[in-house]
């Protein structure tokens, strides 16, 4: 699969969870997964890398089940998924010398990620008559996606 469309792809996952894409990058790096060894990316594979991304990813998760978290399409959390969402298309292109073209992959699929994920969270929202089943949901797509697309790279 061209690592375009994967960078693209783990955009999109940026759109919907801001930190799960850099974490499961961060995994697929350290497990080898993606290739980023000798390239500018290679801090991604380091265990610390690792650690706070997951710590934060695991962080996020918990708190977009709070009532009072934001829209992700306020500045400061659309901002953060642009910027994780290139630099995780950027990872995943830097391997092979795409690092350019993975960050602007990266950033459209936020962008797409985070108005389509709205718009398909407040849908499955209205149909539960309620919105933690439709961010539950949101959640595991997120997680299964980055894992797929992370295990594709390779």
């Amino acid at each position: 699969m061209s690592l375009y469309l994967l960078a693209l792809l783990i955009g999109i996952i940026a759109g919907l969870r801001a930190m799960t894409a850099p974490a499961v990058v961060s995994w697929g790096a350290y497990l080898g997964w993606v290739p980023v060894g000798g390239s500018w990316a290679a801090f991604m594979g380091h265990w610390i890398a690792v650690a706070v991304l997951s710590i934060a990813a695991i962080a996020e998760l918990i708190a977009d089940q709070l009532p009072s978290t934001p829209s992700r399409k306020v500045p400061q959390a659309f901002g953060a998924r642009i910027v994780t969402g290139g630099l995780s298309g950027a990872v995943i292109g830097a391997g092979a010398g795409l690092t350019a073209g993975g960050l602007v992959a990266g950033v459209v699929g936020a962008v797409l990620g985070t108005y389509g994920g709205a718009w398909a969270r407040a849908r499955m929202a209205a149909a539960f008559g309620q919105d933690r089943p439709a961010a539950l949901i949101e959640d595991a797509v997120a997680i299964l996606g980055a894992v797929l697309i992370v295990g594709a790279v390779s």
